[in-house]
Formats: C-alpha cells, sequence, structure tokens
C-alpha cells in the first residue's frame, strides 16, 4: 500500500477512528514527555479549582477570539 492509498483508506473512516489515527500519528511525531505532562496537569488542576472557587471568571472563548482578531485589524 503506497502513501496517497493509505490516507485514502484513512478518510473513508468513520470520524472517531480518524481522530484515533490523527492522535496516534502525532504521538509518533511528539513523544510525550512524562514530567512536563505532569506539570501541566498540576496547573490545570489548579486552574479548575480556581474556576471553581470563584477566584477567577471565565472568559467566553467567543470574546477571547474577538480581542485576538482586533490586535490584528
Amino acid at each position: 500500500m503506497n502513501t496517497k492509498e493509505l490516507i485514502n483508506d484513512a478518510v473513508s473512516l468513520p470520524v472517531e477512528e480518524r481522530v484515533l489515527v490523527v492522535d496516534s500519528l502525532l504521538r509518533s511525531l511528539n513523544k510525550p514527555e512524562s514530567d512536563i505532562d505532569k506539570k501541566w496537569a498540576v496547573v490545570a488542576k489548579q486552574r479548575l479549582a480556581d474556576l471553581r472557587s470563584g477566584s477567577v471568571q471565565s472568559i467566553p472563548g467567543k470574546e477571547v477570539f474577538d480581542r485576538v482578531w482586533n490586535r490584528f485589524e
């Protein structure tokens, strides 16, 4: 099977299976680093706790992207 055939077969898969293929390919290019992942997990848990406690407020995604786009107009 050549690359073109492989891609055509992959594209014909259901979305959920394509996601698994893409994830597997990306992981093969960017090996997870457990130390970094652990540090990010700590940060993510702290941010979630901050949101739940009300010490910070979330900003809707649309508002964030609008602010970014407005910077570059």
